[in-house]
């Protein structure tokens, strides 16, 4: 039976990562109070922010800028938008 646990975003118990996305306190928060679910949707997200506001994470300030909106997303505050960007239709 997979782990799971109850996820920071959605209040709900969903299945777990398997493993830490990242070393350190911040990893196994993650690890331990957001579901697999909310991580895909975060790593989704994060791809669009650096590609529509051509962050360079060469850069501290836009690995900082990431890092507060991970935790807004993930604790289902309010996060940037991707400026520009239009989901895409259910409609076909």
């Amino acid at each position: 039976m997979s782990r799971t646990v109850l996820c920071r975003k959605y209040q709900q118990t969903l299945p777990a990562l398997a493993t830490a996305p990242f070393p350190g306190p911040a990893g196994e928060d993650i690890l331990n109070n957001v579901s697999a679910k909310a991580w895909e949707e975060w790593t989704t997200h994060q791809t669009r922010l650096i590609n529509e506001k051509h962050l360079n994470m060469m850069d501290k300030a836009a690995r900082k800028y990431l890092t507060e909106q991970r935790g807004k997303f993930l604790s289902g505050a309010d996060f940037d938008q991707a400026d520009g960007y239009v989901p895409e239709s259910s409609e076909k």
